[in-house]
């Protein structure tokens, strides 16, 4: 009586986490890097907006969310971009990213792509919820490596014909979670002109953008319209959660072409919901201004130079390009993982947890994936413990 589509998914991340953990001693003062959830300071400007807003719990929210909300979004892209939108009709804010990254597939992967069953793209390591929403719509998922070979992003390039005729949906995270790689200005465009041939939407998911070292990332909206693209081909998703500490306000946006958005918009009227109004008004605020984001990323750029100090030397260490998290080399990820919590109480995710088996390969199985979210001396304690515990000679 229950359905067989998610019959063979594996326990997710964490509670394979504690399964492997949780009965274990740890070997000191427990350290956790395991979540990509920020640490830093929240702007203090957000509980003032939350109070002078609070009557809006009392009201419904609007369902494509409040025309300020829907403002501030294009206007934030158009500064960071240089690229114009129609706030009422080519944004929508979500309730977190992980709702429209979830039914931008409900909402616009056909049944068939060139009478067949569609296909849909997905980098190997991957967000999870990129699979579950290839599956839910009956899409073919296919994983497709991203590893230190390909320069830790998927080479959709060298998909057959066969493959690409199929495609109708391609995923893509960059900067990439875990790998911390960055999609260059080439990249995107080879990805949207295959995307252009094959008639196809890219589904780019850029939740890690505001966090970098130097060099803001490109973004796959910015090279489409350079390109002179179809203004459906890509479809942006970004969020607070990163981008300002603000995980817990569950607060992102899709952002496409019209008839893009129009369908996400329909979905959501009859199966999803809208965030609540005063949250929508710190998310105004917060999207409008850049001060608590500078200072954030200033904050991540001293962990960037601690982090390349603690694995000064390590072969096979490569310091991220953009995001929180490290991605660093070991034998066996589940093996080193274990030896981490047992022997210096440090708690890191296996890379293979965020990857599926092909071809009897799995990448990510030679990796630990390690968040640096802490505050900067619990992190840089938590990452001498790793090295000495994991790389001594």
């Amino acid at each position: 009586m229950f359905p067989e589509r998610f019959s063979n998914l594996p326990e997710y991340a964490f509670p394979r986490l504690r399964a492997l953990l949780d009965d274990i001693e740890p070997g000191g003062e427990v350290t956790h890097m395991t979540i990509g959830e920020p640490k830093h300071p929240f702007p203090d400007w957000v509980g003032q907006v939350l109070s002078e807003n609070v009557a809006g719990f009392a009201k419904y929210p609007p369902n494509d969310g409040t025309p300020e909300l829907q403002a501030a979004i294009t206007d934030w892209i158009a500064r960071r971009y240089d690229v114009r939108m129609d706030p009422a009709t080519q944004v929508m804010p979500l309730n977190g990213t992980r709702e429209g990254l979830y039914n931008a597939a409900m909402a616009l992967c056909p049944e068939t792509k060139n009478g067949q069953r569609p296909v849909v793209l997905i980098p190997n390591p991957f967000y999870q919820v990129y699979m579950i929403a290839a599956i839910s719509v009956g899409a073919e998922p296919m994983f497709l490596p991203a590893t230190a070979a390909s320069g830790h992003l998927p080479d959709f390039g060298a998909l057959s014909e066969e493959v690409l005729n199929r495609t109708a949906v391609a995923y893509i995270c960059s900067p990439a979670n875990p790998q911390g790689a960055v999609a260059s200005s080439a990249y995107w465009r080879d990805l949207i002109g295959l995307a252009e041939r094959y008639d196809f939407q890219i589904f780019a998911d850029e939740c890690y953008s505001e966090i970098y070292r130097d060099i803001p990332p490109l973004g796959a909206l910015q090279v489409a319209a350079q390109m002179g693209a179809d203004p459906e081909r890509v479809v942006l998703f970004n969020s607070l959660s990163k981008r300002s500490n603000l995980a817990g306000l569950r607060s992102g946006f899709a952002a496409g072409g019209p008839e893009s958005v129009k369908r996400l918009k329909q979905l959501r009227a009859y199966a999803g919901a809208p965030l609540p109004v005063p949250l929508q008004a710190v998310a105004t605020r917060a999207w409008s201004d850049e001060d608590h984001v500078i200072a954030n990323r200033a904050l991540y750029a001293e962990k960037y130079a601690i982090a390349d100090e603690v694995f000064a030397g390590l072969q096979g260490y490569a310091s991220p390009e953009a995001g929180f998290f490290l991605w660093l080399p070991v034998d066996d990820d589940e093996a080193a993982t274990l030896k981490l919590w047992r022997e210096a109480g440090v708690r890191v995710l296996p890379g293979s947890y965020f990857a599926r088996e092909v071809n009897g390969h799995t990448p990510g199985a030679d990796r630990i994936r390690v968040a640096m979210v802490a505050e900067k001396d619990d992190m840089r304690r938590g990452l001498i413990k790793l090295r000495d515990c994991l790389y001594a000679t």
